[in-house]
């Protein structure tokens, strides 16, 4: 944890004032780890005629298939009630489902129960999107950050940005100017997310440095954090002797996962990983162990007869990859822990500064999401929303 020399650190919430609570999709077919799944459930579901479909479909109070639902913005799929759909599964996205743990989600409206529309508004390419993790556990940031649309359902969303293409960031007006005459020279908006990462506390306040050499240090930290969390452009390495392999094939169906401490292994069934360093077996979020969630989340038995049920019949290479690549991530964020414990605050730029400087407290209008509709969006039964 980073150290401090002050309780007068300003909230995450007031630099960052807009905020989402988690998605809420009501039922858990629709996300899965492999796209191939998600297509054949939706065949099945629209094979399926009558009290089946509905049974299939897992209704709730939000969602049945006869409810009257528009498009997620930007998301092309039909807008007639799923009870009468037909017609293919809208194109696959991406997804942060679980802390770490990337899978797939059919974007269509009617299958959420809540599914944040304005979430959907902003997100693209540039967005990258701030979840707040509910605790803290051996030095790692509260927060996690991502490009991938945040389904997970931790604590609540901050996008770093309120309109799309990286227009307007969601930060309290006047932050930036501030800052950058503290430090001599203007942060950009990811300089403060990286400091973010790099600074937050258990509690969520984020005391920041008017030092310029301490603002450099973090950030460069919180860079490298943010590359490892997003995982996109080159894909991070261990150096040779450390990088993990597969030492014993894996199983077609693992029911186990294991892991030797004193050789450093992960046993899947008879399939062996290694070497595994205990940081990266041990990286928990919001006390789950994250290796766990995810062999859970492509391993756990689902009800037979349901829409989860389909599912690959063997273990699929991919998941493989994405292991290896999953564990090479935590270990790599491991290593950065020590640097984030001595992160020492010096020059403080205190919530009593920011509020005498007029940055906070932030106006109501920056708690509320921007008006980013440039194109009409379709309403229920292909009527246009009014909005």
């Amino acid at each position: 944890m980073p150290s401090v020399t002050h309780d007068d650190a300003p909230p995450l919430a007031d630099l960052m004032p807009w905020s989402v609570a988690p998605l809420r999709p009501g039922r858990a077919w629709p996300t899965a780890p492999d796209p191939a799944s998600l297509k054949a459930r939706w065949e099945a579901l629209l094979k399926a005629q009558g009290p089946h479909r509905e049974a299939l479909f897992e209704p709730t109070r939000a969602r049945t298939p006869r409810s009257a639902v528009g498009q997620l913005p930007g998301r092309r799929t039909g807008t007639e009630r799923l009870a009468r759909a037909e017609g293919p599964c809208a194109d696959l996205v991406r997804v942060l489902a679980a802390p770490f743990d990337e899978q797939w989600l059919i974007p269509d409206h009617r299958l959420l129960d809540t599914a944040r529309p304005e979430l959907w508004r902003v997100a693209d390419e540039r967005q990258v999107f701030v979840v707040e993790t509910g605790g803290e556990a051996a030095g790692q940031a509260p927060v996690l950050a991502t490009s991938l649309f945040p389904a997970l359902r931790t604590g609540r969303i901050r996008p770093l940005y309120r309109r799309p293409d990286g227009a307007e960031p969601n930060l309290a007006p006047g932050l930036l100017d501030h800052l950058g005459a503290r430090l001599g020279e203007r942060p950009s908006p990811v300089d403060v997310l990286a400091w973010i990462l790099a600074a937050a506390r258990p509690d969520l306040t984020v005391p920041l440095s008017g030092d310029a050499g301490v603002w450099a240090e973090g950030v460069e930290l919180g860079r490298r954090m943010l590359w490892l969390m997003r995982r996109d452009g080159e894909r991070p390495k261990l150096p040779g002797g450390r990088r993990p392999y597969v030492r014993a094939p894996l199983p077609d169906r693992p029911r186990t996962l294991v892991y030797d401490r004193a050789e450093e292994t992960l046993c899947l069934d008879e399939g062996r990983i290694s070497p595994v360093p205990p940081r990266a077996w041990d990286h928990e979020v919001a006390r789950v162990r994250v290796l766990e969630g995810w062999f859970a989340a492509r391993t756990a038995t689902a009800e037979p007869g349901t829409l989860a049920a389909i599912r690959p019949s063997a273990w699929p290479q991919s998941w493989t990859s994405e292991l290896l690549e999953l564990i090479t991530v935590l270990a790599l964020l491991a290593e950065l822990r020590p640097l984030r414990a001595d992160l020492t605050m010096t020059s403080p730029v205190t919530s009593t500064e920011l509020r005498q400087a007029g940055v906070l407290p932030t106006p109501s209008s920056s708690h509320r999401p921007a008006s980013v509709l440039d194109h009409q969006e379709e309403g229920p039964e292909g009527q246009f929303a009014l909005l």
